[in-house]
């Protein structure tokens, strides 16, 4: 069984994170990613960057699923944390 952990490492491989944050139970995983990658970027092509990363899991069905609770640039994090 896949842990939260490991789902962490893996988006970290692929994409610089500023923070991070999953949480799951196994199988669904919730994810909160602050990356620079994500400057100028639509919410939805910042899924797909962060899905692209996890393709090969995602298709062997390593990672059942995932929710991408925020994918946020460093400003926009700073901007929610108040």
């Amino acid at each position: 069984m896949m842990t939260t952990e490991q789902v962490k490492q893996y988006i970290e491989a692929g994409l610089e994170c500023a923070h991070i944050e999953v949480t799951g139970d196994g199988h669904h995983f919730y994810a909160t990613i602050v990356a620079s990658a994500f400057e100028g970027k639509r919410l939805i092509d910042r899924h797909r960057l962060v899905k692209e990363v996890l393709a090969s899991r995602l298709a062997s069905n390593e990672i059942h699923a995932l929710s991408i609770v925020k994918a946020v640039t460093p400003v926009e994090w700073q901007k929610l944390q108040g």
